[in-house]
């Protein structure tokens, strides 16, 4: 009976010449991970070296190592960079700041039970499955100053006729923030949401008993809940509306006037329609670790991940 207690007792043998169980997964997840580090890999260092040559497809003459040419001109000699990186920053805080407080209001509403709260959800959600491309085609639509609501408001005593929201460099901003706030709004909802139903109904039941009122309840159950997902969402949404080119190329051209160029787009136009492939290579490189910096910087000063103290 001892023997058959130490043998139940004792470890499994490792086969010979097979892999042990702590390192099978990592050999099961391998493929798919070399595949990624491929695909992000070789893109990066080959932006990061262009960005040290001078390469330009109409002047072959004139390629070569540029060292550090790239980057000092940036810096020093390129005032549009400057224009573009500020109306970036301007355009990536007034949309993550709208998205989050419209979404936070529609994630609540939709999380009331009430008729026809699935139709409800499909209408809000339905946005965030359009195409950059398409919503700026609805919204070109929609501000054409010949068929559009400018048409409209003209035949209400209010604007002019054949003006557009798009060719004025007084409204063209916020006429493309009203388009991305169309599309951005549904993300946060969905992420909200999500969290929202994982919220206990016991929280809020003992608050009530407590005498608690909704805005309080609103300010010390469902805000502290729901800040990882909060942090999460205006992360990854300021990343995405950093670079976005689709939307502000096909409404506005980055027109007019160059005033919702953003830096993404100038770095577009310059490789594109300039053929500056080294120096648009040393903007995407700049422009790579500024977002890394602050994608850093806001996930420590936010505690993303930690334990509320």
């Amino acid at each position: 009976m001892a023997d058959a207690v130490k043998e139940r007792t004792r470890p499994p043998r490792r086969r010979r010449g097979g892999s042990s169980p702590r390192s099978l997964p990592y050999l099961l997840i391998a493929p798919a991970g070399l595949l990624m580090l491929g695909f992000i890999a070789y893109p990066m260092l080959s932006v990061i070296y262009y960005s040290l040559q001078h390469y330009n497809v109409t002047k072959p003459w004139r390629d070569g190592f540029a060292g550090l040419d790239n980057f000092r001109e940036i810096f020093t000699d390129d005032p549009f960079f400057w224009d573009t990186l500020l109306f970036s920053a301007k355009w990536v805080f007034v949309e993550v700041s709208l998205q989050l407080v419209f979404g936070l209001a529609l994630a609540l509403i939709i999380n009331q039970t009430f008729i026809g709260r699935g139709l409800a959800r499909a209408l809000v959600f339905s946005p965030w499955a359009v195409s950059g491309v398409l919503t700026s085609t609805i919204w070109l639509l929609i501000y054409n100053p010949s068929t559009g609501i400018n048409r409209y408001l003209a035949d209400a005593g209010i604007g002019e006729y054949g003006t557009s929201v798009l060719a004025d460099t007084g409204t063209v901003f916020w006429g493309a923030v009203i388009a991305e706030l169309w599309r951005g709004v549904p993300f946060f909802a969905i992420l909200i949401l999500a969290d929202l139903q994982s919220v206990s109904k016991d929280l809020y039941e003992a608050a009530s008993v407590d005498g608690a009122s909704r805005v309080r309840q609103f300010w010390h159950i469902t805000l502290p809940h729901l800040r990882d997902a909060i942090v999460l969402s205006t992360l990854l949404r300021a990343v995405w509306e950093f670079n976005n080119v689709d939307l502000l190329y096909t409404l506005t051209g980055g027109g007019p006037a160059g005033e919702t160029t953003t830096l993404p787009l100038y770095v577009a136009q310059t490789g594109i329609h300039g053929n500056e492939f080294g120096y648009a290579s040393a903007l995407t490189t700049v422009a790579f670790v500024i977002l890394l910096f602050c994608s850093i910087l806001y996930l420590r000063l936010s505690k993303f991940g930690g334990d509320d103290k």
